[in-house]
């Protein structure tokens, strides 16, 4: 770049920082911002618009446009070629712009003098918060010289917006991270919860985006990156001795780290007046905006990488969230954009609430959420950038609602909610020793799922009679390496235990899908849902079985065990799993290890096509538990990680309750015990229908068990049973209407 523009840049930069420091108002300095660039840039007009909410922009400041469309301008997202500069975060240049296609002609403004237009994004991190406008009465398209000068100032006006140096009066100057914001996500835990943000990955502050001597900041820039090179060189030295896969991927962290077209980017911007800092940061917001943009994957990891890069870099730069885990907050809530599931049990039960920018209904974050019992939303677009580091917050995880920094009146709505929910476990906690016997003498046996030893306590707090579900994955999941045998089976002896003899059916690793052991490669499947996953890969990968059958054998100790086998759809996967379960039974004589004292092999029926096997399986099989979580979304045909088709899912529909009433017939008619197990289960109307077709055993959250126990113990099955086939022959589509309106009148 020519030695001249890279000194009126920093001239530029160095007008702007003086006119920043000035004592002034918000509008006096976006004003007197807006005259520098005009005059530097030597154009006649030069604009800032800023948004006044997430769809709309407003014309803030202006020079050379009509004085009186200031705060009067406004525009949608998309709407003319500003509006398309703000949707697509990328530069427009034009020499002819009432010729561009989208231009929107604004009579106040007296725009229609100029012809050449160049609208530059002002973001922050891909934070679009506004757009940067110049304009000329020449017909010409600004050089690529110019427009990176824009840039460079877009990057400073944004860092500024952030820090609040342009607070006014209106809506686009109000202050950020000062207003009530409410997010709306999905629900992938219920539960409600009040407390402050704990960010995963705290907010790093560029307090001063522009340099004071660009030498001293360009050795400031490379000091930071060669430590950061180290860090990864050491990172890396540690994964090859223990895990290929993570080196491959810390592999792919060194080539960024050592790019030299990044480095000679930060260094033109640095040398152009922006600070260190300034400079990583715009190239991360550059990063981020063609992560939004980009449709193959491996560019998505490749830009992810990118972007956790600058992060490690920024940190080492400023020295900001070094010691982010030791601030935790009282009843803190955890904000993430996504987290995995070993980072996420190093913050320890203390956590109130999860919220995440990212994540799934099924992923590891929600399987900790469920076991821990608190409320968890996920997909709740901007919380990332809105939330900061101690800001209050309220999780209204039965909604998928998130309200941040809330005002006194959603504040207040929130805790009388929250009073109901305390008074209700009350009632709860009084009934917690009886068993969940209905009116008409039935009794039903309600289960609690687990993964973690550290769920375990709730097994008598909660009032359940014993473990329906113990997902053995998590302990594959949080670790960089295949566990050893012995470490399982002293794992599992410990659940035993703590278990103090009640039954504990332990479910055979369930991965793939959504859930991808660390260590083992991932295969690019088009639908993982329905690809490579739990039995699949147990039967294909039989020496992981053998060991954790044998792990399972041996913590049993000689007492009772209860294993299934996940994800079977067909006779022969359970035969050939089964053949397994002998093969370790075999090896265990062998070496004279003793033997459970009872051994229960049982399925879980997670696809319609095990409903239709034929009978000798039902007669083979010791027990079954329909996993309801995967047979809904396959009944369906409705991916359940898809907000726009899981919803449309009613598990009380007629369809799906005849497939289960079939399936407790055959289990019925075989003498096979029979469960529940998953969400629905622990959903009190859908409990009680269930209960209502025959099936005598649910397994759900601990949480869950109070309120399905309270609801059985007040109704009789047999007029459940009668509503449900009213609304049956009625031609209902789903019984959950007649039901929930019977149930007003009952209790």
């Amino acid at each position: 770049m020519p030695e001249r523009i890279e000194t009126e840049s920093r001239k530029l930069l160095g007008r702007l920082r003086e006119a920043l420091a000035a004592d002034n108002e918000g509008q006096a300095r976006l004003d007197e911002v807006v005259d520098l660039i005009a005059t530097s840039m030597m154009t006649e007009v030069c604009s800032i618009y800023l948004f006044r909410d997430s769809e709309t922009l407003e014309l803030c400041a202006t020079k050379g446009l009509q004085a009186e469309a200031v705060h009067q301008t406004r525009m949608r997202l998309g709407e003319g070629l500003v509006g398309r500069t703000a949707k697509s975060r990328t530069v427009i240049n034009t020499a002819d712009a009432p010729a561009e296609k989208g231009f929107r002609y604004m009579p106040e403004t007296g725009e229609e003098r100029y012809s050449s237009f160049c609208g530059v994004p002002i973001q922050r991190l891909g934070d679009a918060m506004g757009v940067l406008v110049v304009q000329s009465k020449a017909a010409r398209e600004f050089s690529a010289d110019e427009v990176y000068a824009l840039e460079i100032v877009a990057m400073v006006l944004a860092e500024m917006t952030e820090l609040g140096a342009f607070v006014g009066e209106g809506a686009a100057l109000s202050a950020r991270h000062q207003q009530h914001v409410m997010l709306r996500g999905s629900v992938a835990q219920e539960g409600a919860s009040e407390g402050c943000v704990f960010l995963h990955e705290p907010r790093v502050v560029v307090t001063n985006p522009i340099s004071d001597d660009p030498d001293v900041e360009l050795a400031h820039l490379r000091d930071g990156v060669e430590k950061l090179r180290k860090s990864v060189d050491h990172m890396l030295l540690g994964a090859r001795s223990a895990d290929a896969d993570q080196a491959e991927v810390l592999e792919a962290y060194r080539m960024f780290a050592n790019s030299g077209s990044w480095m000679r980017r930060m260094e033109a911007d640095v040398s152009n007046g922006l600070s260190a800092e300034a400079a990583v940061e715009k190239e991360q917001s550059l990063a981020r905006t063609r992560l939004n943009q980009a449709g193959d994957a491996y560019l998505r990891e490749r830009l992810h990488d990118l972007d956790d890069l600058s992060n490690r870099l920024l940190r080492i730069l400023t020295g900001q969230g070094a010691d982010a885990r030791n601030d935790m907050p009282e009843n803190p809530i955890l904000v993430a954009r996504n987290i995995g599931p070993g980072e996420l049990l190093e913050y320890g039960k203390a956590l109130k609430g999860i919220v995440l920018e990212e994540g799934s209904v099924g992923s590891h974050a929600a399987i900790v959420a469920r076991a821990w019992a608190i409320p968890l939303i996920i997909n709740a677009k901007g919380i990332t950038r809105e939330a900061l580091n101690g800001d209050p917050i309220l999780v209204d995880g039965d909604q998928g609602i998130a309200h941040l920094r809330p005002d006194e009146t959603v504040h207040g709505a929130f805790r009388d909610k929250l009073a109901m929910q305390t008074r209700a476990q009350e009632r709860y906690a009084s009934i917690r020793d009886l068993p969940a016997t209905t009116k008409c003498g039935t009794t039903i046996s309600l289960q609690m799922n687990a993964g973690l030893i550290a769920d375990l306590p709730s097994l008598e707090g909660s009032g359940a009679e014993g473990v329906g579900l113990f997902r053995t994955e998590l302990q594959f999941l949080v670790r960089n390496k295949m566990p050893r045998r012995a470490e399982l089976s002293a794992l599992y002896s410990r659940v035993v235990k703590s278990a103090n003899g009640k039954r504990v059916a332990f479910r055979t690793l369930d991965i793939g899908s959504d859930k991808v052991l660390p260590y083992m490669k991932p295969n690019d499947e088009p639908n993982p849902a329905m690809g490579w996953r739990a039995i699949r890969v147990g039967l294909d990968k039989p020496g992981v079985l053998r060991m954790q059958l044998q792990a399972l054998l041996r913590a049993a100790d000689g007492g009772p065990l209860a294993v299934m086998f996940p994800f079977i759809t067909q006779l022969e996967e359970f035969r050939a799993a089964k053949a397994e379960m002998d093969k370790a039974i075999a090896r265990e004589k062998i070496l004279g290890h003793s033997l459970p004292s009872s051994l229960e092999v049982g399925a879980m029926l997670e696809t319609p096509s095990l409903g239709f096997a034929p009978d000798i399986f039902f007669e083979e099989v010791d027990f079954i538990s329909i996993g309801g979580n995967d047979l809904k979304q396959f009944f369906f045909a409705a991916d359940r990680e898809n907000e726009r088709v899981r919803k449309r899912y009613d598990t009380l529909n007629v369809s799906f309750l005849s497939f289960i009433s079939q399936v407790i017939d055959r289990c019925n008619a075989s003498n096979t015990a029979l469960s529940f197990c998953g969400e629905d289960a622990g959903r009190p109307v859908e409990a009680l229908c269930f209960a209502a077709l025959g099936l005598r055993t649910l397994s759900m959250r601990p949480a869950s068990v109070g309120p399905v126990k309270h609801l059985l113990r007040r109704v009789d099955l047999d007029e459940v049973k009668a509503v449900m086939d009213e609304a049956i022959a009625r031609g209902d589509q789903s019984v959950r209407r007649a039901v929930a309106d019977w149930l007003v009148y009952q209790v």
